[in-house]
């Protein structure tokens, strides 16, 4: 594939992870719309390999990093963003549980990094998790620690998906 069509497919696919964390702005989507925004990853990742992967997730996060809804562009660039071309390099271990062990702990670090961040830039504290305190941002992290897992075997599901009907067609495209 030639470099020039590796350079407008990445850029369509930053300029439409921009365009949907546009959409972030709108009340309860600040969690959902960077994780639907970081999918798009998978398009270079899969079409032109890891390198041109994260060189359109920097191009989109140095976007949405100026445009984007607070929240959601810190939870963007500090992890949902690169989370699919990361876990490509992880599942190349092939021992499912030590995989595992280094996507939650990437996660970990990431959720408790969000956190500090946002108490920085928002004023949140353990105060605002009501009388359960600190222990109910542990819950919490408990339960994100869930839907990461969630979010993990979607996204598998969807390149799959990706695979078995896009792939082909846009390949062909960019002969």
């Amino acid at each position: 594939m030639k470099s020039t069509k590796k350079i407008t497919l990445c850029g369509l696919v930053a300029a439409l992870s921009v365009v949907v964390m546009l959409t972030s702005y709108f009340p309860y989507l600040t969690y959902a719309i960077p994780a639907i925004a970081g999918l798009f990853m998978m398009i270079p990742l899969i079409e032109c390999g890891v390198y041109w992967g994260f060189g359109t997730y920097i191009a989109s996060a140095a976007i949405i990093f100026i445009t984007g809804e607070m929240e959601a562009k810190i939870l963007y660039v500090m992890f949902l963003g690169y989370y699919p071309i990361l876990k490509s390099l992880i599942e190349k271990i092939n021992k499912q549980f030590i995989e595992w062990i280094i996507k939650l702990l990437c996660f970990n670090v990431a959720a408790i990094a969000f956190y500090y961040v946002s108490t920085v830039l928002f004023g949140i504290s353990f105060d605002d998790f009501g009388e359960w305190g600190k222990y109910g941002a542990l819950l919490f992290l408990a339960l994100c620690n869930v839907v990461f897992v969630l979010y993990d075997i979607g996204i598998s599901r969807i390149a799959s998906y990706y695979m078995f009907t896009l792939h082909d067609k846009i390949k062909r495209i960019m002969k």
